[in-house]
């Protein structure tokens, strides 16, 4: 939620909490799961090198597993890492919008 523009829906569930910026997903979150998992969009390459290097990375679940990847938040893979690929997700998504609303998130 610290994305400028983020929003928090629950479209899907109660139990899937999905992450918008101006409407558009960057983010979909089972945080009650055991253990949670959050899909991310992400650059087809890096998509399929995460996966190699990562068990707890997977494809997207009912997602375009092109485009998408599931992270099993279980302590495999570093924090940093989680949160590096979040913030891409984030910003794969809006360098998709308007230039426009680029300029009102105040994105570079």
């Amino acid at each position: 939620m610290g994305f400028t523009g983020a929003e928090e829906t629950y479209p899907f569930s109660p139990q899937a909490t999905v992450f918008k910026v101006r409407g558009k997903i960057f983010a979909i979150a089972l945080l009650d799961a055991d253990p949670p998992s959050i899909s991310l969009k992400c650059e087809p390459e890096l998509a399929q090198q995460l996966r190699v290097d990562w068990g707890a990375i997977t494809p997207g679940y009912h997602l375009d597993k092109r485009h998408w990847n599931t992270v099993v938040v279980d302590g495999s893979v570093p924090e940093q890492l989680v949160r590096d690929i979040v913030e891409d997700s984030y910003d794969l998504v809006v360098s998709a919008l308007p230039k426009r609303v680029q300029q009102e998130l105040g994105w570079p």
